[in-house]
């Protein structure tokens, strides 16, 4: 076994802190990497307080992992020690229903295995996030970062990034589209970068003026005051393509008759309360109301690249793993530019 120390909620609710815990020891096709980011997703905020169902504590979250190759299994032919590597929300799937088989394991019928909060398929035993100094993962679910990349900055798009992308690129995002985007926090400065490299003219929908630089500086045309109901009327009818990255409730109607006749909006946040759809919004130009997730493992790595060749990457606040807890009441707030990223080096451990 592969003694680790990382940071752990050891109920819902309760402060992180250290943490000793055991990874399994490497199997023929397995690696262990040194972790050396982890970004700060919201949903470990959730999932650390036992927001959505089932939870298994202690918990150590985490699943925007960068780091190095440090020991490889006997078998293992895609990475050697030393490479420059990810994991992003999932480490594991059953690989044989037909999700599986097309390279879409988030749709694994089984239910993919998650990095943290989950139970490793054969022994059982509860899997632990980033928020760690090591992690032990099947090669098949290990990302190669492209050379040159900020590790640091690169570390968000395991989530992120995937997130954004894949429904962009599974609607034929492109050029001479417009496409609007949905808030701009963690994911939606993703996305507004990723449209816009795709091509696109991309408008920000926001509550507030206060992102209108960022918006633009990140790569939009255009910024619309979702709470100005004329400002809301005019764009009616615009848009090829909208990606909700917004968790909180919120009226997605006024944004879906922003839509052109079969024009799809695709919601990838996940709002705590039920939101109401009239369907009126929708059968007045035959729109799509459409759902998303992370992508399989194939197109994670494709999106890593693209993003290489775009120079694109998260807009980072580094923080000490010792700040975690403070990170969470900021998030609470939306008081961070637009992701935090932990620097592992700051959690002080011998290595195995």
């Amino acid at each position: 076994m592969i003694k680790t120390t990382g940071y752990a909620a050891q109920h819902a609710g309760a402060t992180l802190a250290p943490f000793e815990f055991e990874h399994r020891e490497l199997g023929a096709r397995d690696i262990l990497i040194e972790i050396l980011y982890c970004g700060v997703c919201h949903s470990d905020v959730h999932q650390a307080r036992g927001d959505w169902g089932a939870k298994i504590f202690p918990m150590v979250p985490g699943h925007e992992i960068v780091g190095y190759v440090s020991r490889v299994g006997r078998e293992v032919a895609r990475y050697k020690v030393g490479d420059s590597v990810g994991v992003g929300c999932m480490v594991d799937s059953c690989r044989q229903c037909a999700s599986c088989h097309e390279h879409l394991e988030q749709f694994c019928v089984e239910g993919f295995t998650a990095t943290y909060n989950g139970l490793e398929r054969e022994r059982g035993t509860p899997t632990r996030g980033g928020y760690a100094n090591y992690i032990v993962v099947s090669e098949d679910f290990v990302l190669r970062i492209p050379p040159k990349a900020d590790l640091a900055s690169t570390a968000p798009l395991l989530c992120a990034g995937i997130t954004t992308y894949s429904p962009m690129r599974h609607w034929n995002v492109g050029a001479g589209q417009k496409v609007a985007v949905i808030g701009l926090g963690g994911l939606g400065h993703m996305a507004v970068k990723i449209a816009a490299a795709f091509g696109a003219e991309v408008t920000l929908f926001t509550r507030s003026n206060a992102k209108h630089d960022d918006a633009l500086r990140l790569g939009a045309s255009k910024v619309v005051i979702s709470t100005d109901d004329v400002a809301m009327v005019a764009q009616k009818n615009q848009f090829d393509f909208i990606l909700d990255t917004v968790a909180a409730p919120h009226d997605i109607n006024a944004h879906l008759q922003t839509l052109k006749r079969d024009g799809v909006m695709v919601m990838v946040g996940i709002p705590a309360d039920s939101i109401p759809l009239y369907s009126r919004s929708l059968i007045g130009g035959r729109r799509i109301l459409a759902g998303s997730m992370i992508g399989g493992v194939a197109e994670t790595q494709e999106m890593l690249d693209f993003c290489a060749k775009h120079n694109i990457s998260s807009d980072i606040e580094l923080i000490n793993i010792q700040d975690i807890n403070e990170a969470y009441e900021r998030m609470d707030k939306a008081d961070v530019k637009y992701r935090f990223v932990i620097d592992m080096a700051s959690l002080q451990t011998e290595k195995p």
